[in-house]
């Protein structure tokens, strides 16, 4: 067996010390093999960063990581054999193990691999240096392609050749960016962008699902606005994203959402990209095959309510809140926000889009059973009678007072009816 790696500091991390890692290394030792993490959970404990699952490379063949597996009393699932991938269960928790592998065929959206016992192989098929690299369960990492360094200086790398790596899989693109966004120093690796700039036109094999996944993560990265710029100057912003794009627009919304201590919200920033148009919404919705939630996150930036306006008076404010609820709302008013020429921490703006913060909008007092307590028989028409009462009250800044809701119900029914 090959191992060309270099070990640096260990990890040292909780989930490497739990119990159930340690059932899957030890089944997997009976067997002779080699086991080690790979990837994001050992990049990730060098940066300090949350770590949100673990995947595991070995030296043992599929067939033989499952009946190891088996043989310690633990789950184990042949969820991607064919590649290699057996999906073992220990204490409950999920862990992706892959056989060492190198590529054999690629048509870049699928590969076909051989297994091997070469470590410097299985790191060279990866696509960035920093996602190669490995750790035992002592925690000693190891660094066949140079990781560590790059790691160091926070840059994002292709390992070998970038253009073998893009053509390997085009989405290698959308990760470039998205890594780079997520984990670079605000530098854009030169070899990097040329080869992705070259290779664009690739992208166009690649389904709308795995597109729409890996940019909702780079627009939720830190360094988005940065990158998508430079996405943008070369012309690959928009191959991905087929509408008339914003990108200052989008720098000014995130700065808006620092401004105010808000997470990132992928779908709102995307609207402030590229939603401009009516239509837009729906465009982008069957282009990156949106969920109906998300959909419906975007449409928010087309709210014509008046109280998005933070120049209204607020009770203005109060009933837009009402009828678009707080989330939506301030979806609203960040993106309106955005396309103002107002500072990220105008104080107008900002009290605007806190409001729901500090207001909660009340509940409709009255129901249909309120109606026909009136006396009014049950009907079609009690529908308009409570849209009546609606408007009446929102319309007089929700007063809360029972006696004057009840009158102004039975003047309304009344009317109705007569």
């Amino acid at each position: 067996m090959t191992d060309a790696a270099i070990k640096w500091p260990r990890v040292n991390a909780r989930w490497l010390r739990t119990a159930a890692i340690g059932k899957v290394f030890a089944a997997l030792a009976k067997g002779g093999a080699t086991t080690r993490v790979v990837g994001g959970a050992v990049r990730n404990a060098l940066m300090d960063r949350p770590v949100k699952e673990v995947d595991i490379a070995t030296t043992a063949r599929p067939a033989e990581t499952m009946r190891l597996a088996k043989a310690a009393g633990l789950g184990a699932y042949p969820t991607g054999i064919d590649h290699g991938t057996i999906t073992v269960v220990a204490d409950g928790h999920p862990y992706e193990i892959t056989t060492l592998r190198r590529d054999v065929e690629t048509d870049g959206r699928h590969a076909v691999v051989a297994f091997t016992d070469d470590w410097k192989q299985d790191a060279s098929r990866r696509d960035f240096t920093i996602n190669a690299l490995y750790c035992d369960l002592e925690g000693n990492v190891y660094d066949p392609v140079g990781g560590l360094e790059d790691l160091r200086k926070r840059r994002v790398r292709f390992i070998g050749d970038a253009k073998e790596r893009i053509r390997e899989d085009y989405l290698r693109i959308l990760r470039f960016f998205r890594f780079s966004a997520q984990y670079g120093n605000g530098q854009i690796d030169p070899t990097g962008l040329a080869a992705a700039e070259e290779m664009k036109e690739g992208m166009s094999l690649l389904s709308a699902e795995r597109v729409r996944a890996e940019m909702l993560k780079l627009l939720a990265a830190p360094g988005a606005p940065e990158v998508l710029a430079v996405m943008y100057k070369a012309g690959i912003l928009q191959l991905v994203v087929r509408t008339r794009l914003e990108p200052d627009r989008f720098e000014r919304f995130a700065a808006i959402e620092a401004a105010l201590g808000e997470a990132p919200d992928p779908v709102t920033r995307l609207a402030a990209l590229a939603v401009i148009h009516p239509g837009d919404d729906r465009f982008l919705a069957a282009q990156l095959k949106l969920s109906n939630a998300e959909a419906s996150r975007i449409g928010a930036v087309f709210a014509s309510e008046p109280g998005i306006d933070p120049h209204t008076p607020e009770t203005t404010g109060r009933a837009a809140l009402y009828k678009l609820g707080p989330e939506n709302f301030k979806r609203a008013v960040l993106l309106a926000w955005a396309r103002s020429d107002a500072s990220p921490n105008d104080p107008v703006w900002r009290a605007r889009a806190l409001l729901p913060d500090r207001w909660k909008a009340p509940k409709m007092p009255v129901s249909g059973s309120d109606v026909i307590a009136l006396g009014f028989a049950p009907g079609p028409a009690i529908g308009g009678i409570l849209q009546a009462f609606e408007k009446w009250w929102v319309g007089n800044n929700f007063p809360s007072d029972a006696e004057q809701q009840r009158t102004v119900l039975k003047e309304l029914a009344n009317k109705a009816l007569a």
